[in-house]
């Protein structure tokens, strides 16, 4: 289960990213994922995924993100979005005997809806969601500002953006109860809303019609509502895929 939630975690990263427009569209492919992670005691791994896709009119599927179109032309998208959110700790998992005294956070579904504006200086992506099973009871919010840069066969897409998370967002996963408190040693920690910016890069190009490779970075800087927290080590995350994709 662990690595499945890692193999969605990639999908779903890889969903975000601006890539070339296929010729078909459904496209499959494969990819290796380099993602750390934040917790204090839990390794950074490399893992395998697959990619599937579906590109319509009215309906898309990205990995384990899908979306039904409200609204679609050339220059503005709008959907409403249901996606598998992978964040998650298992106290198991980590190397501090603390850390294994604290309750689990569980990955959760997200729904919500997607905005894209696109102009000829590039392209706006938002995305505001909230936990649909009750885990956290939080909201996210995912704002972007992309440039596409096409030639020939190579495109590339540099960003920018923000992820907003709710007070509840992060008092799941960053925060430390009292009971928490008590049997572990680490200190309660009860975290507001926060801001994270990052930025990201794909890159794609194309083999021939049908086959491309891919290579996709995102770089997030935490915010000090996340790296205050004690389950916490690190001042950023982030995600790199790379992989090769085929449409039809």
């Amino acid at each position: 289960m662990s690595k499945f939630k890692i193999l969605a975690l990639g999908a779903l990263i890889a969903s975000s990213f601006p890539v070339a427009h296929a010729e078909g569209p459904w496209s499959l492919g494969a990819a290796a994922l380099v993602t750390p992670n934040p917790y204090k005691g839990n390794q950074d791994r490399v893992y395998p995924i697959p990619m599937i896709g579906y590109e319509g009119d009215d309906f898309y599927l990205r990995g384990f993100n899908a979306g039904y179109y409200l609204w679609n032309d050339k220059t503005d998208k709008l959907s409403a979005v249901i996606y598998y959110s992978p964040l998650h700790f298992k106290p198991k998992d980590s190397d501090y005997s603390s850390m294994r005294s604290l309750d689990s956070r569980k990955s959760t579904l997200m729904g919500g809806l997607s905005y894209v504006h696109n102009t000829d200086y590039g392209f706006l992506r938002t995305v505001l969601a909230g936990d649909m099973l009750g885990n956290s009871d939080g909201i996210t919010w995912d704002t972007a500002w992309l440039y596409r840069y096409n030639a020939d066969r190579l495109t590339l897409t540099p960003g920018i953006g923000v992820v907003w998370n709710s007070e509840n967002q992060n008092e799941y996963y960053y925060g430390i109860s009292k009971k928490e408190s008590a049997r572990s040693g680490l200190s309660s920690y009860d975290p507001e809303d926060s801001w994270s910016p990052y930025v990201e890069l794909s890159v794609s190009y194309k083999l021939t019609d049908d086959w491309s490779v891919f290579g996709m970075g995102r770089y997030v800087r935490l915010a000090d509502e996340v790296t205050d927290s004690p389950m916490i080590d690190k001042q950023w995350t982030g995600v790199l895929l790379t992989g090769v994709t085929y449409s039809f």
